[in-house]
């Protein structure tokens, strides 16, 4: 049975009829009971639990940096699934049942700073050498901004981030990676975060890498 709170315009919890009530951060909502469905495996359904699974499969192995970097986009959403609605809407390309991740696409941090400049990067001696022009005093870029990495392994569902890298003005960043990601593809990105932490810029997408 549910409770009505203060007034029938309150807030309320549980079930009310054919209504559920309940909060989330403060937030008072209300949804309907789901209907039942007589083919639960339409082909619209099953192609969207197809790109959900796929962006799952991107962005869990980040889930902690993400929780930090997409907290300005969160609004009345975690940080990640503001960073999963944005990869499905953005990133998804091809046709069911052969849908595939455009890495290019995706947004790892996402913000408004004054994102990275001429990057590139390397690997060699298990280690990948991230590279960018200091573009200080451009835009909101300033020399005290930190490198936010991100070193996704697809294959292996693995990831390694930091977010507290070097400065802007250092213009490069040295990741070491595990021994057994030898002869894996992967994916780096790489974004900035104010010193203040309160600005970060939108990723950029520094290519694929085959790992020595």
């Amino acid at each position: 049975m549910g409770t009505i709170k203060k007034c029938i315009l309150g807030g309320f919890s549980g079930k009310v009829g054919t209504v559920v009530g309940g909060s989330w951060k403060g937030i008072s909502y209300m949804r309907s009971l789901p209907q039942s469905v007589k083919n639960p495996r339409t082909l619209g359904q099953v192609s969207q639990r197809s790109k959900f699974a796929l962006t799952l499969n991107l962005l869990k192995p980040m889930t902690a940096f993400l929780r930090t970097d997409w907290k300005l986009y969160a609004h009345r959403q975690s940080p990640f699934n503001a960073a999963t609605s944005y990869t499905l809407a953005n990133a998804i390309t091809g046709a069911y049942p052969d849908y595939s991740i455009d890495a290019s696409k995706v947004l790892v941090p996402r913000g408004s700073l004054t994102p990275a400049a001429n990057t590139n990067a390397t690997s060699a001696g298990g280690n990948i050498d991230i590279m960018w022009d200091d573009n200080s005093g451009v835009g909101s870029a300033k020399p005290t901004d930190r490198a936010l990495v991100a070193v996704l392994n697809p294959a292996k569902a693995e990831a390694i981030t930091t977010t507290e890298g070097t400065e802007r003005m250092t213009g490069t960043q040295t990741v070491p990676v595990p021994a057994d990601w030898s002869g894996d593809s992967v994916e780096i990105y790489l974004g900035f975060v104010s010193e203040d932490g309160k600005e970060v810029s939108n990723s950029v997408h520094l290519g694929t890498l085959n790992m020595a």
